[in-house]
């Protein structure tokens, strides 16, 4: 039975290489395995639904608590039901109770492409009659409309990796007031956070630009001493794979309890915490590291944990299972940090609202408050690029290489590079600079004049160009770009595929009508590399669904985005991912070129294939594959992106099933070799990886 109230919704995709969104429609009828496809892989495939299904200490733990908590017929309501696993789970609990008929299940998911796949799998599972599923946000639900009465049993999974991310504060409280009855049973039954003070050099590099800058040989300050709020990180906790780092992090702290949420009632929207915390090792807190634990059931015999794998708590034991849907957290604390010694006692003061948690921290000497956003926040990855020592020299470098070629030159920054901007403009007193910031837009403007003073010219020197249409010869006084550069970074497209910030090329064949003849571009071309590598604990968390806890879920492979034996022509998507975040990883090749990408010629179709020697034994999962940017014609600067480079993700093609490998003439009987072909489609900035395995 379905009651779905929303038949057709937009959904806004975004074109890479172009920058602007586009809607695609989404309809609720008998075409919905053309509509769920807006290109090669699915709407969905992207998302973190399939890791989630993939983590079978997750199912097996509601399992478990809903055939623990429900012993008898009643109204159960799932909020956010997603495939429709746990209203399935309930719904079974209820059918081994005497008089089952009497009990009744209620599914809401405001998604609609998820409502399409909860219809398949709940026909395919043969529960099509017993679970009443609405395309609503449970905010939505209402109590003589749409259910008949209020609900017993609360079964839900909003969670993110900071518990509060996904409203569960607000769904809690509506749930509550209009949708549960008094004294409910819930699954979950509570989560309690947790923290860990931590000194760690990565950890701190992604966020302190100020004092990581100061020792670069370039003279730019990207944040003056006077101006430390300018640019930043966004003040929050951000999600991260910790074990990766575990071995260069210093503990020094216990772990500590911070917040507790009962689902059993009402929660409030604001709360605090005050936690003594004391020091186990000398060192400098650079973070805070956080991690959730679930109690599913009310005797507090299930659990589900959150914690890195350095912790051996009884009931916050690392599951074992690597996963992405989620990770710890990170939250930064200012500047250098805050040094402590061994027994020294360190005051925590944590705050939560409705929907995220942030702290403040101070010892007898010192105290570490946060004074709010910056003006302008980057990714913590894109901070600790602006503070690379070694990143900065090679634009440097590459930079003054164009300028011995140009005097008086117009350049043009083509993308969001703050950071060129501020350098052509340091170093050329006589070029004539025009910034597109076609992200930052206002806040690029408001930045450079703020610090253009402490860089050493006028705000004047760089113009922003605001118009919403390209370039013209109007803009530049009649006169032709001689320079052309980028980094390429585009703001807030940093969870983006490498590839995907070819909207440089593109833009510059829509500048075609202003550059001159002899133009330089910088980078001048890109190389597509790739690696043949394990990565086991990737692949099991992508890899094709079947039962899940007896619930068949095969039919939402091929929309997720599954590797495994998928109908031709379809296959598994490329995806973007820090591979050092991705748990056991193993190179099995060399890295090789697939093929090279031409700036100074307009974007058009580009073909690539490389043959590829195994160099390891070893188990192949599946090839990563990235972007080097060739900054100069010479190619004496390059700028790799690869997965040894813990700023940039990589794209990642899984294979089918994992394949056995080895050396050529080791006499393994395992495949020696294998061959890569790649197309890239210049209207769509998609790119299409095959390989045959020999």
């Amino acid at each position: 039975m379905s009651s779905d109230s929303t038949p057709r919704v937009f959904q806004l995709k975004l074109n890479p290489l172009t920058g602007n969104s586009e809607w695609v429609i989404i309809e609720d009828g008998n075409k919905e395995e053309e509509t769920l496809k807006s290109s090669s892989s699915a709407l969905l495939a992207t998302t973190s639904y399939l890791d989630m299904l993939n983590d079978n200490a997750r199912n097996r733990a509601f399992r478990e608590a809903i055939d623990k908590t429900i012993t008898k017929p009643c109204h159960v309501l799932d909020i956010g039901a997603g495939t429709g696993l746990l209203s399935m789970m309930a719904a079974r609990a209820m059918g081994t109770c005497d008089d089952s008929k009497k009990g009744m299940v209620t599914a809401c998911e405001s998604y609609l492409p998820m409502v399409k796949l909860m219809r398949k799998v709940l026909h395919v599972n043969g529960m099509g009659k017993n679970v009443n599923f609405f395309n609503k946000r449970s905010d939505e639900l209402q109590v003589g409309v749409d259910i008949p009465s209020r609900a017993d049993v609360l079964v839900s999974e909003i969670l993110d990796s900071e518990l509060l991310g996904e409203g569960l504060i607000p769904t809690l409280q509506h749930a509550h007031d209009k949708l549960l009855v008094d004294n409910p049973l819930t699954v979950p039954y509570r989560a309690t956070t947790y923290g860990q003070l931590v000194e760690s050099t990565f950890l701190w590099k992604l966020h302190d630009l100020s004092n990581n800058e100061e020792e670069a040989s370039d003279s730019i300050r990207l944040v003056p001493p006077s101006l430390d709020t300018i640019l930043g990180v966004k003040t929050q906790q951000h999600p991260m794979h910790c074990d990766a780092i575990s071995k260069e992090i210093n503990l020094l702290s216990e772990p500590f309890k911070i917040f507790e949420f009962d689902f059993w009632k009402r929660p409030d929207s604001q709360g605090d915490s005050k936690v003594l915390i004391k020091a186990t090792n000398d060192g400098r807190v650079h973070a805070v590291v956080s991690w959730w634990v679930l109690q599913l059931d009310s005797e507090g015999t299930i659990f589900y944990s959150t914690a890195p794998g350095w912790i051996t708590s009884p009931i916050a034991t690392y599951t074992g299972n690597w996963c992405d849907h989620w990770k710890q957290c990170v939250w930064f604390i200012p500047g250098e940090g805050i040094p402590i010694s061994k027994g020294e006692e360190v005051h925590l003061h944590a705050v939560h609202s409705d929907t995220s948690v942030s702290y403040n921290l101070a010892t007898q000497a010192t105290e570490i408050r946060e004074g709010g956003d910056s003006h302008l926040t980057l990714s913590p990855e894109r901070i600790a690029i602006y503070g690379d020592r070694k990143w900065r020299s090679c634009m440097l470098t590459a930079l003054k290489n164009l300028l011995r070629e140009r005097v008086h030159p117009l350049c043009v920054v083509v993308d969001d590079s703050v950071f060129l901007s501020l350098l052509i403009a340091h170093l050329s007193k006589t070029s004539n600079v025009i910034a597109l910031f076609p992200g930052l837009r206002e806040r690029g403007v408001q930045y450079l004049k703020a610090v253009a003073d402490a860089n050493g010219f006028t705000a004047d020197r760089v113009e922003v160009f605001q118009k919403k249409k390209y370039l013209t010869l109007h803009d530049t006084k009649q006169k032709k770009v001689d320079l052309l550069i980028g980094e390429p970074y585009y703001y807030g497209n940093d969870g983006m595929l490498p590839w995907q910030n070819f909207r440089f090329w593109k833009e510059r064949a829509m500048l075609d009508s202003v550059l001159a003849e002899d133009v330089l571009v910088m980078p001048c071309k890109a190389m597509l590399k790739a690696c043949a590598m394990s990565l086991p604990d990737l692949w099991k968390s992508r890899r094709c669904l079947s039962k899940i806890e007896d619930f068949d879920h095969s039919i939402v492979n091929n929309t997720l985005g599954a590797c495994g034996d998928l109908p031709e022509p379809q296959e598994g998507p490329l995806l973007p991912f820090f591979i050092w975040q991705c748990g056991e990883t193993k190179e099995l090749s060399e890295t090789f070129t697939i093929m090279e990408f031409d700036f100074s010629k307009s974007i058009g179709p580009c073909y690539g294939k490389a043959q590829v020697e195994f160099t390891e034994q070893g188990m192949c999962h599946g090839f990563v594959l990235w972007i080097d940017w060739v900054m100069d014609a010479k190619n004496s600067v390059v700028l790799t992106t690869g997965p040894d480079e813990r700023y940039w993700k990589q794209g990642v093609k899984l294979l089918s099933q994992p394949v056995a490998v080895g050396v050529r003439g080791s006499n393994t009987g395992s495949c020696c070799s294998t061959l890569i072909e790649a197309t890239f489609d210049p209207s769509s900035g998609e790119l299409f990886v095959k390989h045959v395995l020999s």
